[in-house]
């Protein structure tokens, strides 16, 4: 049997027409694969029931590790180990978690159960890429101390590194029992109108007429890795009593981008005849992103205006609900809403019938969080070096951003401002006296550039001080008692200094003029201590060509110089005695004396040859021979 061309192009494009609606119908594979589960205060990894692999502690700045006081009272191995930070590893600490750039759900697990015999519950915070999201405050509540408590939120990271860090209030130590970080899709959450600047933090994710669900708690999938909670402790008034109506039907529209809510959270919902209501627990000032989700998983309305209702927010209108009209049955259907600036502790939520009973399957509040200003790039980068090269010690909980979160004295000893433009925080003040620190300071500190004053006396700090030493900014500089060598860098001279100690160093040379103007215009500089400067009172004079055990400018000068002149004269001799000379090679003359020598011989040949041809002629004409020499 043969079939025509255009019979055949036509089975063509009906099986691709099939073939893409088939692959759209179907969701696609989950494209993020970058997860931690970091089982913190454990030494060894582990895969637990619902087949998540734990990793053994690791990524964090400090601390130690301990073990809950009743490890059989919980059920998963990741709840029963924990790591606290005590104050001998400063009041920051930190998880620095490498990760490429993007957005993150991230989960913690906290816990007390009196793991240290105190029966005192700690004080802390916990922040995100520097901003403050978790507040814990003693006492806690006694379910809360005993059995612990999951905290989640989304926030987006930028720069290669999550930093999940904790400060501690009073002297008390922060803990947690785990931390999970999953990568998420960048655009979920409506992010591309709230922008980057927020992290969402979780206030309720509830999962109307189930029981929590999720992963780490059940088999259940959920591609973010999302908890969801039962809403009966969240229902008000006669909603306590609503139906709940399931199905094992399958929901359309279910796990796509870029949400990627799971199907189940729609196989399930809650129902009431009148008005069905919902009280959630908040924290004031704040903007809270709701979202709602709703699928018609009840078989008997058959069309749309069968099920009708009105959602208010703080009675606020938010929108009118007609799902079949707007999915179908069996589909999903979601819609979202922002309540700025709340005034209250509590968020109400209402669904108000129109026709027929509200029905609701799922709700989410997340409270807003602006996310905090950071420490511009180049002065972190600045500040981690001097971390180094001063050996800065554990106890002063350099972790971190040096500035952020705002709320926090985030680094000891440094004080930060926001730069001009207002986009993000800088330096402008490093006190680290008498702190015992034994290095020296970093080339990057000319990075430093608001760096209005700089204390690093009575500690142990040698090498040379950096050329880079000098922001115009700088107006204090006390860098006395100290065994700093090598000279005063020129750089100092373009500072704003009103205050300069560099007193008992090691330091030598001649001090630059500019410098000690500094006492000379009212300002204060201290330079005694170090016997090898010298050129200001009352300092010695420096040596004319010798300076900072070598050759100073002048004596450079100088010999190159004097090498000029004896290359100048040495050429001159040349030029003369052999050039200038070279030009007479061959019109050479003897003396005198040999010249007249020499003529009184040849006359005397010529006298000789005379005589003898005179005689020869006699000779042949028969004359007697004349002897030569007649006695």
């Amino acid at each position: 049997m043969f079939l025509s061309r255009s019979t055949m192009s036509f089975l063509f494009l009906f099986l691709l027409s099939l073939a893409l609606l088939l692959h759209s119908s179907s969701p696609l594979p989950y494209p993020y694969n970058t997860s931690f589960h970091i089982d913190c205060g454990s030494s060894t990894p582990s895969t637990d029931s619902y087949n998540i692999s734990w990793l053994p502690d690791k990524f964090f700045t400090g601390g130690s590790t301990s073990v809950v006081s009743e490890p059989l009272h919980f059920h998963l191995q990741h709840e029963k180990t924990l790591r606290y930070f005590p104050l001998s590893s400063g009041k920051k600490n930190c998880y620095n978690i490498p990760l490429p750039a993007g957005r993150y759900y991230i989960r913690t697990f906290t816990v007390y159960d009196n793991y240290d015999g105190k029966s005192h519950s700690p004080s802390f915070d916990a922040s995100v890429e520097g901003t403050l999201v978790f507040s814990w405050r003693s006492p806690w509540p006694e379910s809360l101390t005993r059995d612990g408590a999951y905290s989640d939120l989304f926030a987006f990271v930028k720069d290669g590194q999550l930093d999940f860090c904790f400060y501690s209030i009073a002297t008390d130590p922060p803990v947690i029992a785990s931390l999970e970080v999953v990568q998420i899709d960048p655009l979920s959450y409506n992010s591309a109108q709230t922008s980057d600047s927020y992290i969402l933090v979780n206030y309720g994710r509830l999962s109307p007429g189930s029981s929590q669900w999720g992963p780490g708690f059940t088999s259940d999938p959920d591609a973010f890795g999302r908890s969801w909670q039962s809403d009966s402790d969240y229902r008000a008034g006669k909603s306590e009593s609503a139906k709940v109506i399931t199905t094992k039907e399958k929901i359309t529209g279910t796990d796509k981008a870029p949400n990627y809510f799971p199907m189940k959270l729609y196989q399930s919902a809650v129902t009431i005849e009148g008005r069905l209501e919902y009280e959630l627990p908040v924290d004031a000032k704040l903007d809270y992103l709701v979202w709602f989700h709703f699928a018609e998983i009840d078989s008997t309305v058959k069309k749309a205006g069968e099920r009708v209702f009105d959602v208010l927010v703080n009675d606020k209108n938010v929108s009118r609900v007609d799902i079949f009209k707007e999915v179908g049955s069996f589909a999903a259907f979601s819609l979202n809403y922002t309540e700025k600036n709340l005034s209250s502790s509590v968020l109400n939520v209402k669904l108000s019938p129109v026709a027929g009973a509200p029905l609701i399957c799922g709700l989410e509040n997340y409270a807003m969080v602006p996310a905090d200003l950071a420490t511009v790039p180049e002065q972190v980068v600045a500040m981690k070096a001097l971390k180094d090269s001063l050996r800065v010690p554990d106890r002063m909980g350099w972790n971190g951003d040096p500035c952020a979160p705002t709320d926090w004295d985030a680094w000891e000893g440094v004080t930060c401002h926001t730069n001009k433009n207002g986009t993000g925080l800088v330096i402008t003040q490093i006190e680290l006296g008498s702190q015992g620190l034994k290095g020296y300071i970093s080339e990057q500190i000319s990075l430093l550039s608001n760096l209005i004053n700089l204390n690093l006396n009575s500690n142990s700090l040698d090498g040379t001080l950096p050329i880079g030493l000098g922001q115009k900014s700088l107006a204090r500089l006390d860098l006395s008692d100290n065994q700093f060598s090598g000279s005063i860098p020129e750089s100092l001279t373009s500072s704003n200094l009103q205050l300069v100690r560099l007193n008992n160093n090691l330091l030598e040379g001649r001090v630059p003029e500019e410098l000690y103007s500094v006492g000379v215009h009212g300002g204060t500089i201290d330079l005694s201590g170090n016997k090898g400067l010298c050129g200001v009172p009352p300092l010695p004079d420096c040596p004319l060509f010798w300076e900072n055990g070598r050759l100073s400018k002048g004596g450079k000068i100088a010999i190159g110089l004097s090498c000029f002149l004896f290359v100048a004269v040495l050429l001159l001799v040349i030029y003369i005695f052999c050039i200038r000379r070279g030009r007479n090679d061959y019109d050479f003359g003897l003396p005198s004396d040999l010249i007249s020598l020499a003529a009184k011989r040849n006359r005397y040949q010529r006298q000789k040859s005379l005589m003898l041809l005179e005689m020869e002629s006699q000779h042949a004409k028969g004359l007697p021979s004349v002897p030569l020499n007649p006695r």
